[in-house]
């Protein structure tokens, strides 16, 4: 197998972190949740599992994290339409701040070519 053409029942998708590799069931298992817990925060619209060609339900390492995280404030106390809420906003913030870094260097690096 080589990387420029991998091969496998994934074809190449291991190191993909968007790729929809879990079932339902296999992802409640990793989090030691429930089904009904994944159909919660896909209601809440917190992550939208892909659909297999069947119909089924399949989640993404990215998309395991953010129920993983839900899970926790869900455990501390949380309501689940609240947690929810939190990890957007939580999420919202980075992206934010991410943003604000770029501008800061790109004026940074504009003010440093026109003091030269």
């Amino acid at each position: 197998m080589t990387v420029e053409n991998p091969t496998g029942p994934l074809g190449g998708h291991l190191d993909d972190d968007d790729y929809p590799a879990y079932t339902m069931g296999r992802a409640a298992e990793m989090l030691g949740t429930t089904q009904g817990f994944l159909r919660a925060i896909g209601e809440a619209r917190l992550i939208t599992p892909l659909r297999s060609e069947g119909g089924h339900r399949r989640y993404s390492r990215y998309q395991l994290r953010i129920a993983a995280r839900a899970r926790e404030l869900v455990d501390q106390g949380t309501p689940i339409e609240a947690a929810c809420r939190i990890i957007i906003l939580e999420d919202q913030l980075e992206e934010a701040q991410r943003l604000n870094a770029e501008y800061r260097r790109a004026a940074d690096s504009a003010d440093t070519t026109a003091a030269t």
